[in-house]
């Protein structure tokens, strides 16, 4: 007597017992191309990625150094300068919330400004070198 409280296994229309199914009918990884992997030590020797590194961190390291030395500035000013902070400019507004603000302001700048460094300086060297490795286009 089969068991009443486990239901039965699932069937095809046909009638006969169905095979479980896989996520979108696939059982297995498609067949990949044997390539041999790209010599990265080399490419990390290569003049190119080299200038490529070289020109990430002309923009990178000066805009960090900006940007923390103008959020210690307001963190500092906030701490031991809170009459400076508190100076109103118009209404309810103050020195502190305009700098606050300017933080954000700040921090959209300079992801827009790194956004376009990095479409013109950075991500067509990136497929030079990429497609210089693999002979494939990466897009």
């Amino acid at each position: 007597m089969p068991n009443a409280t486990q239901p039965p296994p699932p069937r095809t229309p046909g009638g006969e017992p169905a095979t479980p199914a896989t996520f979108g009918q696939i059982d297995k990884p498609a067949p990949r191309a044997h390539r041999p992997a790209p010599d990265y030590t080399a490419i990390a020797r290569s003049p190119e990625f080299l200038d490529l590194r070289a020109r990430l961190r002309r923009f990178v390291f000066p805009m960090t150094a900006v940007f923390l030395l103008w959020y210690l500035g307001y963190v500092v000013l906030a701490a031991y300068l809170p009459e400076f902070m508190s100076i109103r400019l118009f209404g309810e507004v103050n020195v502190g919330l305009v700098m606050g603000i300017g933080q954000f302001a700040t921090t959209i700048l300079i992801t827009a400004l790194y956004l376009k460094y990095a479409a013109r300086q950075i991500d067509p060297r990136v497929v030079a070198l990429y497609r210089e490795a693999t002979g494939e286009d990466p897009r």
